[in-house]
C-alpha cells in the first residue's frame, strides 16, 4: 500500500506554495526523512521529506504548480520500483494530466530548442532555471553530465556546455544575399528575435509587493555622505590574519558597520524605531537585516541582538547566512522581525543607490564599493578609499536632522574605529 506524501506546515499564515522541483523521479528509491521534492514560499526554499522507506511511485504536481498546505503531492510504494508509475505531465495550459503517458520535460516555445539522444533516459527533469538556460543556449540536456546532487543538470553545467559548444563551432561562410530594403532590415535579420514567458517566482512576487507597500505607505527619502575607509581598512590589514587565527572567521566590513549603526543608534534611536498605527515603537535593541544574494532573489535574515555581540560573533552570522541562502536552508523564522537593514551594493561594484526600506523598519544603510578618489586633508590633495553612504528613511517619523546625525556619527566611527571600543 502507498504512503501518501503531503505538503507541510510552511510557517505562521503562510497556506500554500509553489513545488520548485522534484529531487526524486518515480521509481527512485528513498529513505525516510530524504527529501523528494522542494517548495517555494514567500520568503524561503523548503524540501517535503519522504515520511517512509520506498520507492517513488508517483508525483501528483508538476514543477510551477502551486500546492496548498496539507495536499498531497507524492506517493511512495515498497519494492525497487519495478513498473512505478510516471509523472503526471504537464498540459499545454500547463496544469496536469494524471491520465496522459509521461514525456521528457523539456523546454516549451522554441521550436529549435535541442532533441534529446534516443538514448538518454526517457525521464529526464530538469529544473525551471536549468530550463531556461537550455532555452537560452540551445543545448542539448541529453549530452551534459550533471554535477549536481544525485547527477542532476545546474545551470553552471549548462553553462559551460554552451561555452564548449561556441568554442568548438566554426563560423559559416556568408551567403550571398540579395541586398536589403534598409539598414534596419539588415540588422534584424541577422538572427531570431524570440520571448520567452516565465511565471515569477512566489519570493520575486513578494518582494515586488513588499516594495511597492514601501513606497506607497511610507515617505521615502534618502541622505547621503561619503566615508574614508583609510583606518578600517589599515585595522583589517594588521589583525585579520590574528583574528581568523584565533575565531576561526575572516574579519570583514561588515562588523565594522553593524557596530557603527549600534553605536549611532544610541544617539538617533528613531533610526531604530517603527510605526503602528498611531504610536510609535521605540527598541532598546538592535536586530539588524542584512541583505544576502540568494539564487531565487535577495533575502534579508537577521542578527538577533547584533548590539550585543563581538565582531567575530557578528561575522560568523553573516558567514553562515550567506552560506545557508544560497542552498537555500533558511529558516522563515531567521528572516522575521528586524529593526534596521544594512545593504551592501558595493559587492555587486555599486557605486551609489538609494535602497528602499523593508517595512515596518524606518531606515536602511545602503553600503557601496570602495573607490580610491580624491580628497583635501589639511590642505593637500590626497587620494583615499572613500566610499559613498545612503540612508534612506521614513520622513514620517526620521527628521533630516536626525538623519543626518546617524550617517555622521556612522562616518565618525568608520574613519575613527576605536570609538567603537570606548563607546564614543
Amino acid at each position: 500500500m502507498a504512503t501518501d506524501v503531503k505538503v507541510p506546515a510552511l510557517g505562521e499564515s503562510i497556506t500554500e506554495g509553489t513545488l520548485a522541483q522534484w529531487l526524486k523521479k518515480p521509481g527512485e528509491q528513498v529513505a525516510v526523512d530524504e527529501p523528494i521534492a522542494s517548495l517555494e514560499t514567500d520568503k524561503v526554499s523548503v524540501e517535503v521529506p519522504s515520511p517512509v522507506a520506498g520507492t517513488l511511485a508517483e508525483q501528483l504536481f508538476a514543477e510551477g504548480d502551486t500546492v496548498e498546505v496539507g495536499a498531497i503531492i507524492a506517493r511512495i510504494g515498497k519494492g525497487d520500483g519495478q513498473g512505478a508509475a510516471q509523472p503526471a505531465p504537464a498540459k499545454e495550459d500547463g496544469s496536469v494530466n494524471p491520465a496522459g503517458p509521461a514525456e521528457t520535460p523539456m523546454p516549451r516555445g522554441d521550436e529549435h530548442a535541442p532533441v534529446a539522444d534516443s538514448n538518454a533516459p526517457a525521464d529526464l527533469t530538469l529544473s525551471p532555471a536549468v530550463r531556461r538556460a537550455v532555452l537560452e543556449h540551445h543545448v542539448d540536456p541529453s549530452k551534459i553530465s550533471g554535477t549536481g546532487k544525485d547527477g542532476r543538470i545546474t545551470k553552471d553545467d549548462v553553462l559551460a556546455a554552451a561555452k564548449a559548444k561556441d568554442g568548438n563551432r566554426a563560423e559559416p561562410a556568408a551567403a550571398a544575399e540579395p541586398p536589403r530594403a534598409s539598414a534596419a532590415a539588415a540588422g534584424a535579420s541577422g538572427r531570431e528575435r524570440r520571448e520567452e514567458r516565465v511565471k515569477m517566482s512566489r519570493l520575486r512576487q513578494t518582494i515586488a509587493s513588499r516594495l511597492k507597500e514601501a513606497q506607497n505607505t511610507a515617505a521615502l527619502l534618502t541622505t547621503f555622505n561619503d566615508v574614508d575607509m583609510s583606518a578600517v581598512m589599515d585595522a583589517r590589514g594588521r589583525y585579520k590574519d590574528l583574528f581568523e587565527k584565533k575565531h576561526g572567521i575572516r574579519l570583514g566590513f561588515m562588523s565594522f558597520f553593524v557596530k557603527a549603526a549600534a553605536l549611532a543608534a544610541r544617539d538617533v534611536p528613531s533610526v531604530n524605531a517603527r510605526i503602528e498605527g498611531d504610536e510609535i515603537v521605540y527598541a532598546d535593541y538592535l536586530d539588524v537585516s542584512v541583505a544576502v544574494s540568494a539564487p531565487k532573489g535577495l533575502v534579508v535574515p537577521v542578527i538577533r541582538s547584533a548590539d550585543a555581540m563581538s565582531f567575530a560573533e557578528i561575522e560568523k552570522t553573516i558567514a553562515d547566512f550567506g552560506k545557508r541562502a544560497k542552498d537555500g536552508s533558511l529558516g522563515m523564522d531567521e528572516m522575521k522581525g528586524g529593526t534596521f537593514t544594512i545593504s551592501n551594493g558595493g559587492v555587486f561594484g555599486s557605486l551609489l543607490s538609494t535602497p528602499i526600506i523593508n517595512p515596518p523598519q524606518s531606515a536602511v544603510l545602503g553600503l557601496h564599493r570602495i573607490e580610491e578618489r580624491p580628497v583635501v586633508r589639511d590642505g593637500q590633495v590626497v587620494v583615499r578609499p572613500m566610499m559613498y553612504l545612503a540612508l534612506s528613511y521614513d520622513h514620517r517619523l526620521i527628521d533630516g536632522r536626525e538623519a543626518v546625525t546617524f550617517l555622521v556619527r556612522i562616518k565618525e566611527a568608520i574613519e575613527d574605529p576605536t570609538r567603537l571600543l570606548i563607546d564614543l
